[in-house]
């Protein structure tokens, strides 16, 4: 068995541990789950989850379907790759979001269990086309298109990104598309490159308060960085919604929430997404605190009243989730309301 660093490298991810470096398909080597394998955990120290985080089991005729789709056209899913708890209520409703420039992302937040390694330039030519008519196979007319970062390539994959959007406007024209990007490491040129191909949303992910930035996201990232991106978002095409999602759960305080959304509406961010932090692996960061349904409900009453267009916020909820019905303004038909629960 060969080995990077000391590390052992196992071909293949197929049999691979969470924490473990393989070598891919394309030749490259990974982390499975983005997050190297830590000492020992005391498992029993973990605790269970509450009540309210029960999630629709990932089977039935129309998941199947939807999984049919996506292997056939070599996709990846940020509901697989990112082990979204909601995989089977969307995949059953007929709905993924497509992760596009492939499995492997160049950073690793502490957060995410995406696979992460330099997959040294390496694009699927044919993916853009393959994603528009797997969003027409679906039926799609809104579809949420994110991205594993980067780095490794001059533009942070904008190009790609864009050939993307712009395949499925062509092949769909009638469907509505949010992109959900990386940050490109804050070069607006990029994110100009992104919004010129059509979409009707831009979201950039801001995903903790400040103070938590480092060490929940990768060094590369920033909290100024992505407020850079959406506000310039914003300005460049005043038309287009701009989006982001805040994960709870962390350790940040209820003045750190409302700081956030006060800088977030400073730069005209529209929507906001509130979910609670799950630990994907033992390798991960820890949770802090399982935030209650009703505290959810008071986070979005006071995101209202600061302005934003909509504040989706609830403990599945995901970037993502249910992003059609955002404009609803219903809470994208979520109750938070549950019996006992303070």
């Amino acid at each position: 068995m060969s080995e990077f660093k000391g590390i052992p490298i196992i071909p293949g991810a197929a049999a691979v541990r969470s924490g473990e470096k393989y070598r891919t398909a394309q030749g490259f080597t990974a982390i499975k789950d983005g997050v190297k394998s830590r000492d020992p955990v005391n498992r029993a120290t973990l605790g269970g989850k509450p009540r309210w985080l029960k999630a629709p089991l990932a089977s039935g005729a129309a998941f199947d379907a939807v999984r049919s789709i996506v292997r056939e056209h070599r996709l990846s899913t940020v509901c697989e790759e990112a082990k979204c708890p909601n995989i089977g209520e969307c995949w059953n409703a007929g709905t993924a979001t497509i992760m596009v420039m492939g499995a492997v992302c160049t950073r690793a937040c502490r957060f995410c269990s995406v696979d992460t390694g330099n997959p040294r330039g390496w694009l699927d030519a044919e993916e853009p086309e393959n994603v528009a008519r797997s969003v027409g196979l679906m039926k799609l007319k809104y579809v949420v298109l994110t991205s594993v970062d980067r780095d490794d390539l001059a533009d942070g994959g904008a190009a790609h990104y864009a050939a993307c959007v712009l395949a499925i406007k062509q092949m769909n024209p009638g469907t509505a598309v949010e992109a959900l990007t990386p940050d490109f490491q804050g070069v607006l040129a990029d994110v100009e490159a992104v919004l010129d191909s059509g979409v009707e949303v831009f979201a950039q992910n801001i995903e903790t308060v400040r103070r938590l930035t480092h060490p929940v996201r990768d060094p590369r990232a920033g909290y100024e960085q992505t407020l850079s991106v959406l506000e310039h978002a914003k300005r460049y095409h005043p038309d287009v919604l701009t989006k982001t999602s805040l994960m709870l759960g962390l350790g940040e305080t209820d003045e750190e929430i409302l700081e956030t959304m006060d800088d977030l509406r400073l730069i005209g961010v529209d929507i906001l997404t509130l979910g609670q932090y799950l630990r994907p692996t033992v390798n991960h960061l820890g949770v802090e605190r399982f935030v209650t349904p009703i505290e959810f409900e008071r986070y979005r009453t006071w995101g209202l009243a600061r302005g934003f267009l909509e504040v989706v916020s609830g403990p599945l909820v995901r970037s993502s989730y249910r992003a059609e019905r955002a404009l609803e303004r219903n809470n994208a038909g979520l109750v938070n309301a549950v019996a006992g629960a303070r």
